[in-house]
């Protein structure tokens, strides 16, 4: 499936949901905030959420620090 990830278009295969791709980008979801088509996806519902063809997802990773 074609989807355009911060900004970038990119084919992708195997991440039907939003914990598929963060899995394929071994990003954890508890240090990730995730727009898709520019609404906020929560957290809980990672494993649900579906993506479709066309999809523009935002990942903003958490940074910590002091």
């Amino acid at each position: 499936m074609r989807l355009t990830i911060n900004g970038k278009e990119q084919e992708i295969t195997g991440a039907d949901t939003v914990a598929d791709l963060l899995r394929r980008f071994e990003l954890l979801p508890v240090r990730v905030a995730v727009e898709v088509n520019e609404e906020l996806v929560p957290r809980a519902t990672f494993e649900s959420a579906a993506l479709n063809n066309g999809d523009a997802v935002e990942i903003v990773t958490l940074v910590g620090g002091g």
